[in-house]
């Protein structure tokens, strides 16, 4: 059975639940191709059967549970590369972090939302045909450079045993002094600019111009001194000084009883390709440093060592979310290259705050601010230091009033305790966060006072030596039910010596 050529894109949905699939099938039908399964056995076996674009799949199923199945199917080379999304009313990190090791690329948690289930089923999707694509470009490329290459060894062969070539041909005569030229062919002249009569009775070295100390000019003094072939690429000249690269193979020739009479020499003009290979590494360069920008170095540099699914539990982090209060009102009565410059100057300001204290920015979303403290790597003191980076925030606003004539004020929430992080995508990544300690400092934030930081129990914990605090006391959190909070109001040395 072969689906592969509905451009809809193929889902398979594996549920326990009849309401659940019916509800589910009745979501995504209109926009793409669904199957259905309901345990983990037949789950199995229509993806050997279609091989579908993606699986939405339970945790919780009798039998074979969602996390076997998942790992089941990604150990099969024909599936293991189908991306999976669990669907679960599991919550907890390590339930995350098991899945995520599993081999799936993202989570739902019951009951779905309508729009975040498109959402990501789309998303998914669109990565996963993009990724067949450019597998599928890359092997056709990788078969086009082999057949070139082999095509390339046949004509260097074949152009040592004929006289001419489009290739430049050069014959010198080793025993002459200074191993003078007998001959060159037409394609010589052609990629040289000289004519024959030009270099007749010369040693190839005016080739060379001003570049007469390259290091591959030692390797082929040395084959020539050792009567050896050798192939070395040469930066040399035209007759009318232009430049190009040159491709030369050299091989000895030798008379009937063994005595080395001449050395014949292939030349290709690979100017073109040598371009091109520049231009190849400029552009992995360009890659490497848009990847820098977009994930934590030493995130970046896993990934590209092993581009598969990355995720890591952290202990203890502190996470800030911050939102600046007024900004909706303002964006009302700007342009939106204004609200875009605006933006930039203060999220700038952020990020530069955030390099300083050593912490890793991880979104912006409209005019909230995301940062994080203690990953990729560990530190003891991530408390305080987001600490210091809310303070520094306040402070950067109050600078950006001043300059804009804005009276914006900035409401900060602060959280400490465990996350998982991982790189969420195949083609477009993004480094996030999730867990408890994340909806927690995300709530301090939305229901704190605009112009304070707002900080739970735990982080008040961490700083209540080094820091003052004002008790906003107990307050009921959407979730978490009621918890008791602080305002962080500076460094206690700061304050006292101010007094």
């Amino acid at each position: 059975m072969s689906l592969k050529s509905d451009e809809k894109g193929i889902i398979l949905i594996v549920d326990d639940n009849l309401d659940n699939l019916e509800l589910l099938f009745f979501i995504l039908s209109d926009s793409f191709t669904v199957l259905l399964a309901k345990d983990g056995k037949s789950a199995i076996e229509k993806v050997e059967e279609v091989n579908p674009d993606l699986v939405l799949l339970d945790v919780m199923m009798p039998g074979i549970d969602g996390f076997e199945t998942c790992r089941r199917l990604k150990a099969q080379e024909s599936s293991k590369d189908i991306p999976v999304i669990f669907m679960t009313a599991l919550s907890e990190t390590v339930d995350k972090v098991r899945g995520f090791n599993v081999g799936a690329v993202d989570y739902l948690t019951k009951p779905i939302k309508e729009e975040e289930l498109v959402a990501r089923v789309t998303t998914h999707i669109t990565l996963r045909k993009l990724n067949l694509r450019l597998k599928e470009q890359n092997q056709a490329l990788q078969e086009e450079i082999r057949k070139r290459q082999e095509k390339e060894e046949e004509l260097r062969l074949s152009n040592q045993a004929i006289a001419a070539s489009h290739n430049g041909i050069v014959i010198c005569d080793a025993r002459a002094p200074d191993m003078p030229i007998t001959y060159v062919n037409p394609a010589f002249e052609a990629i040289s600019g000289y004519t024959a009569q030009d270099v007749i009775g010369r040693n190839c070295r005016f080739l060379q111009g001003k570049d007469t100390d390259q290091p591959a000019l030692a390797e082929l003094r040395e084959a020539i001194k050792s009567g050896k072939s050798c192939t070395v690429t040469l930066s040399n000249y035209r007759k009318d000084g232009t430049h190009f690269w040159n491709e030369l193979s050299v091989s000895p020739i030798y008379n009937d009883v063994g005595i080395l009479t001449h050395f014949v020499g292939i030349q290709m003009d690979i100017t073109e390709r040598k371009q091109a290979q520049e231009a190849l590494r400029s552009q992995q360069q360009q890659t490497e440093e848009l990847l820098l920008n977009i994930l934590p170095k030493p995130i970046a540099q896993q990934l590209k060592q092993n581009p598969s699914i990355i995720a890591d539990s952290f202990d203890e982090v502190s996470v800030l979310f911050a939102d600046l209060v007024g900004f909706t009102e303002f964006s009302a009565k700007r342009n939106a290259k204004e609200l875009v410059e605006l933006l930039n100057v203060i999220f700038s300001s952020f990020d530069q705050l955030a390099e300083h204290h050593g912490l890793e920015k991880i979104k912006t979303i409209g005019d909230a601010y995301m940062v994080v403290a203690g990953l990729p790597t560990a530190r003891a003191d991530h408390a305080e230091a987001i600490a210091k980076m809310a303070l520094d925030m306040q402070q950067a606003i109050v600078k950006v009033n001043a300059e804009t004539g804005t009276t914006f004020s900035i409401r900060i929430g602060i959280n400490s305790g465990p996350v998982v992080a991982g790189v969420i995508g195949l083609k477009k990544f993004s480094y996030d966060l999730w867990g408890d300690t994340v909806n927690t400092a995300s709530r301090m934030e939305s229901q704190g006072i605009p112009g304070a930081i707002q900080v739970t129990a735990h982080t008040y914990e961490r700083l209540r030596d080094q820091y003052l605090f004002e008790e906003r006391g107990i307050i009921s959190v959407k979730g978490k039910g009621e918890m008791m909070t602080y305002l962080l109001k500076g460094r206690k040395s700061q304050l006292y010596v101010a007094s």
